[in-house]
């Protein structure tokens, strides 16, 4: 009996083994698609955005901003693509760039200082923070692992 154990052990093995390099292999395929998607409807966006900017004959402040917002998104992309890592802080610099065209805009339509602006600046402001928060986490606890962090780890004897 012992060996039809081991046999049907073994199998089990090879079975679980093969279905979890099988799903790895489909969620990689999926996640390169899905970059590639995204990437492409960016560029796409941009593309109509800046002919449209073209047609007119001219481009303002608002327009050229939201050419970088799209630049910002391409970065975050490929940045993505290559490392396999959220870049959360291109986000962060995003919505900045997008308070940043609202208010431009807002400033154009209404001419008065009111609260709006305040509003805007305000979020702008605590982004900003946001971004500073994250860039000392980073710094101070980053999340690459090196090897003397790892020798020092609990359980690092342990293979994973």
């Amino acid at each position: 009996m012992g060996s039809i154990e081991k046999h049907i052990s073994s199998a089990s093995r090879r079975t679980t083994e093969f279905s979890e390099s099988v799903g790895r292999a489909l969620v990689d395929a999926f996640h390169l698609l899905a970059l590639f998607v995204i990437g492409g409807a960016v560029a796409w966006s941009a593309v109509i955005a800046f002919l449209g900017m073209a047609r007119q004959g001219t481009a303002s402040v608002e327009d050229i901003l939201l050419l970088f917002i799209y630049l910002e998104l391409g970065a975050m992309v490929g940045i993505y693509f290559k490392t396999n890592h959220m870049p959360l802080r291109f986000l962060i610099y995003v919505a900045m760039t997008a308070l940043t065209r609202m208010l431009i805009g807002y400033i154009n339509v209404e001419h008065i200082p009111n609260k709006g602006i305040l509003y805007i600046t305000g979020a702008i402001l605590m982004l900003a923070f946001a971004i500073l928060v994250l860039r000392f986490g980073s710094n101070k606890y980053p999340s690459v692992r090196t090897a003397k962090s790892l020798a020092a780890a609990p359980g690092a004897d342990k293979p994973a």
